[in-house]
């Protein structure tokens, strides 16, 4: 499915125009405001060469002599959402890092960010200067929330409406391009986020001449999409394609995949995976695909098939989050209260076989069955994280959870998450302990700006009434100025032990268990009821990894002991620190 089916195709002499539109009788594209008639082919597709076309052309579609649209698979928007579509050569980008052929899942260490907050400037180019810090940091991965193009000038990117064009607000394609190539040069790869379960509330016109787009079904977020049809199916394929061909992302990470009811008969996730292995194959990359799924579908993961041929290197681990939120913080409202009883065993069942959930009735899920055994698979198959976008910013404050719970806990969690052979994220400030809020952003207008307010404000009641005005407006500016990161609170003294705490639990990771990932498995888990977690992974070359953590504000008397070299923690005595965190590794 390399064959491109939607968006412009420039030639020598021109450019042709195609729009899939099964529901218009007559569509025309309309350049410097002269229409061109389309002709209409088979199965709903129009089309129309026009000479003389080059990149930088503007333009849109007219429908049935009526609403002007721009193009669903637009390159660029220089005008937002409903302005025209602007003609991009994609193999006009001269790339400096030509030879670049991506790393291998293994060395994964992943850091998510959002272009428009992460610097002060909120564009592509300003991330660059800041490359050198994530790699200094220890990162190996710069994960870009969505950046499909969305009504406004702010949002999170779940909003997207445009799929194959990154939002203007950050930048021109060549200012992503430029960014990506100089990750590269750095040796970092480079990941997407992209949203495949629905398009945004503004700015989306598929309804109007494409309605089969989309399903009688709704996702939390509007209409749910039909991949039964083969020309929307191909229209997800093909756009995960092009962020992977035309700018060279090494990896995309797709949202919230159980919001997406009709797949078809073959599931949509596993022809795009094939054809994301097409690519890797043709191409010589390593390309890789990560999930977010609440229903912990074991069977769609495999880390070790390389290229892809159906599954996904990968899930977003929330299992892991959760358990260990509940344990810092206390906290055991909504999902938390999934694992409110035990925190500590959730923990210990998630380093020695993945997910927490694996078939067990969920109580925040109406008491529904969650999740599929996960043991026999890779510990690469698990992203572990404490904190990402969605879990501080689907607060009512938006508040890291620097703010609520110890340094010396987070500490110890950060030591396990880091070392353990499961791939680590951070959220963007994370590694220097950013106390700075991330709260839910956008930037709607009139009536759809109010229906935000008031979801707000219903989701959040109990909030809302406990701390009133306190609460962001997320249409405020103000409410998106508070999440750009500081990068001079970066220096203060606390900050800075943070973030060298973190620097060299990455260089040990990147010494002792990176070499050793390849080829390892699931071992056992154990937590007394005084706070001691004990656990142990087999690793890829017959050596053992030992974790013995005290985790618990309460110094332990144990007897426990620990065989093979120390590579991080204290030395073990009869009495075991509050939050300490001992990491051996055995002979084989």
């Amino acid at each position: 499915m390399n064959a491109r089916q939607f968006g412009v195709e420039l030639r020598p002499d021109g450019a042709t125009f195609r729009l899939w539109a099964p529901a218009a009788k007559r569509v025309d594209v309309l350049l410097d405001d002269k229409p061109h008639a389309l002709c209409r082919g088979d199965d709903g597709w129009f089309s129309a060469s026009v000479a003389g076309i080059k990149a930088g052309a503007r333009y849109k579609f007219r429908i049935d002599d009526g609403v002007d649209i721009p193009d669903p698979a637009s390159a660029f928007q220089p005008r937002d959402v409903a302005g025209p579509s602007e003609v991009i050569d994609h193999d006009s980008y001269r790339w400096r890092a030509r030879d670049w052929h991506g790393r291998p899942w293994h060395e994964a260490v992943l850091i998510e960010t959002h272009v428009g907050s992460f610097t002060p400037e909120g564009t592509y180019r300003a991330m660059i200067d800041r490359l050198d810090h994530l790699v200094a940091t220890g990162f190996t991965a710069l994960e870009l929330m969505p950046l499909a193009d969305f009504s406004g000038l702010r949002n999170w990117g779940y909003d997207g409406v445009l799929w194959y064009a990154p939002d203007g607000a950050y930048g021109r394609p060549d200012d992503l391009k430029t960014l990506i190539d100089e990750a590269h040069l750095r040796g970092l790869m480079v990941f997407l986020d992209v949203v495949y379960n629905h398009f945004g509330p503004e700015g989306n016109y598929l309804g109007r001449y494409a309605p089969s787009f989309f399903t009688q079904a709704q996702t939390p977020w509007g209409s749910a999409i039909d991949y039964r049809v083969p020309q929307v199916r191909a229209f997800a394929i093909e756009n995960a394609l092009y962020w992977l061909r035309d700018y060279r992302f090494d990896g995309l990470r797709l949202d919230a995949v159980h919001a997406i009811p009709e797949q078809g008969e073959v599931s949509m996730l596993h022809d795009l995976s094939r054809a994301v292995g097409d690519l890797a194959s043709e191409s010589g990359r390593q390309l890789h695909l990560v999930l977010e799924n609440d229903d912990n579908a074991a069977n769609l993961l495999d880390p070790d098939q390389d290229p892809p041929r159906g599954r996904y290197r990968a899930q977003w681990n929330d299992d892991y989050h959760h358990a260990w939120h509940v344990l810092l913080t206390g906290e055991n409202h909504g999902y938390y209260g999934d694992y409110g009883k035990a925190p500590l065993r959730d923990i210990a069942r998630s380093l020695e076989s993945g997910f927490v959930y694996q078939g067990e009735a969920s109580a925040h899920r109406g008491g529904r069955p969650r999740g599929e055994p996960s043991g026999a698979l890779s510990p690469l198959a698990f992203v572990n994280f404490l904190q990402n976008h969605d879990q501080i910013g689907n607060r009512a404050l938006g508040d890291r959870l620097e703010t609520l719970a110890e340094d010396k806990a987070i500490e110890a969690a950060l030591a396990v998450t880091l070392l353990a052979p499961m791939i680590p994220m951070l959220f963007m400030g994370e590694e220097w302990g950013a106390a700075a809020p991330f709260p839910f952003f956008c930037d709607f207008q009139g009536d759809l700006a109010d229906a935000v307010r008031n979801g707000r404000r219903k989701e959040f009641a109990g909030a809302y009434a406990k701390y009133g005005n306190e609460i962001p407006d997320p249409l405020n500016e103000a409410t998106f100025r508070s999440a750009v990161l500081d990068w001079e609170a970066r220096d203060l003294p606390k900050a800075h032990r943070r973030l060298t705490l973190v620097r060299d639990l990455l260089s040990v990771r990147r010494q002792e268990i990176v070499p050793r990932s390849v080829g390892t498995r699931f071992g056992d888990a154990a937590v007394e009821d005084n706070g001691l977690l004990s656990a142990h992974w087999r690793m890829g070359d017959g050596a053992s990894l030992h974790l013995l953590a005290n985790l618990s504000d309460q110094a332990i008397d144990s007897q426990a002991e620990m065989t093979g070299t120390k590579i991080w923690g204290g030395d073990l005595s009869d009495v075991i620190s509050p939050w300490a965190v001992v990491w051996h590794i055995g002979q084989r």
